[in-house]
């Protein structure tokens, strides 16, 4: 029997940095993609654990994964409700009137995330309707109203949940004591206490979702000190001065939740990353309607017994979003660089998807 947890990750105050190949520290994306995770979990396991446990867990995963975790993404705790963000998936959905969109279209395409209620109904459910096409049509002319269902759940408030600045900096040269000026980003997500201290403040933060294909109590136990152990150390860049600490929250799925994970379809979306061998790839995955986007995934290794950094292999990946007509399963990348002996190094392309139905 399989079992699903949802995590959430609440920083509080905290900033945090995440970066992402090419940006630079002037730039911080608002989430963690699954690679990320799933590398940074890895490695605090293997701190927790020792080397042995993480060489049995990632042999593991070479004949079969134990465990599925998806990437980061938005929720907001506004009014006593929590609202998660999921990727719109690159597939219109049921109903959508293609061809008779001019009048919506850019607001339509603005939309990178949609919030659960939302995804669930135009994905899972009844799908796109008349009434959603009209309240596209009065946000393009700026007369929607707030109380309009698709504003109501939140789906305009994206970028409300979180900002990003950038901090001004001094490197100092060890050698020659010159200094080097510049700013590094940093994403910060709400945090608003209530007028009544009774009740919990508003906020924001990132969850992810765990799936385990058969239940195992002691792997989650594992899993579970070893998130609570990176949020004590930190996810992302920049920890050395404080970014990126975070408190879990272990949970099962809610009923809500529950009805997305176990919903019968013939298409998925993806919420994770994929990679697989080229030869692996089922010509049938990529036929037959799948709408999918790639992206380089590379970055440096974080630590070594060495004490030196090397740049690890760069991979393409499926991204969040991506839509197949089978359900993808991915494996580990093998990143490892040339020459570098230490250890081999992996980065997950391990998928997790949401069956969905898109418009045919």
């Amino acid at each position: 029997m399989s079992n699903w947890k949802l995590i959430r990750l609440n920083f509080g105050q905290t900033p945090a940095h995440f970066g992402e190949v090419g940006i630079g520290l002037e730039e911080s994306r608002e989430r963690v993609r699954s690679d990320t995770l799933f590398s940074a979990l890895i490695s605090s396991y293997a701190r927790l654990f020792g080397t042995q446990k993480v060489e049995e867990l990632l042999g593991n995963f070479q004949q079969s994964p134990c465990f599925r975790l998806s990437s980061t993404f938005i929720y907001r705790y506004q009014k006593l409700k929590y609202t998660y963000y999921l990727p719109k998936p690159l597939a219109f959905p049921k109903k959508y009137p293609i061809g008779n969109d001019l009048e919506f279209t850019k607001t339509y395409k603005k939309l990178s995330y949609l919030p659960l209620e939302v995804w669930q109904r135009w994905y899972q459910g009844e799908g796109f309707t008349d009434s959603d096409r009209l309240e596209l049509i009065h946000t393009t002319n700026k007369t929607a109203k707030d109380n309009d269902p698709l504003h109501k759940a939140g789906t305009f408030d994206y970028n409300q949940a979180f900002k990003i600045d950038k901090n001004p900096k001094v490197a100092i040269d060890r050698t020659t004591r010159s200094t080097n000026f510049y700013h590094t980003g940093f994403v910060h997500f709400e945090s608003h206490p209530n007028e009544d201290k009774s009740k919990p403040e508003n906020h924001s933060g990132l969850y992810f979702i765990l799936h385990f294909p058969t239940t195992n109590p002691h792997l989650e136990k594992e899993i579970q000190a070893t998130l609570i152990f990176l949020g004590e150390e930190g996810l992302g860049g920049e920890r050395s001065s404080g970014a990126g600490r975070f408190k879990m929250e272990w949970l099962d799925l809610t009923p809500e939740w529950k009805k997305v994970v176990q919903h019968q379809q013939s298409n998925y979306c993806l919420i994770s990353l994929f990679w697989d061998d080229y030869d692996s790839i089922s010509p049938e995955l990529l036929n037959h309607g799948a709408c999918y986007d790639i992206q380089e995934r590379g970055g440096w290794i974080a630590s070594s017994p060495s004490g030196y950094q090397k740049r690890r292999k760069m991979v393409r990946m499926f991204t969040e979003g991506s839509v197949f007509s089978a359900c993808p399963q991915g494996k580990l990348a093998n990143v490892t660089p040339e020459r570098f002996k230490d250890h081999q190094v992996y980065r997950s392309g391990v998928s997790l998807s949401l069956p969905i139905s898109i418009n045919s």
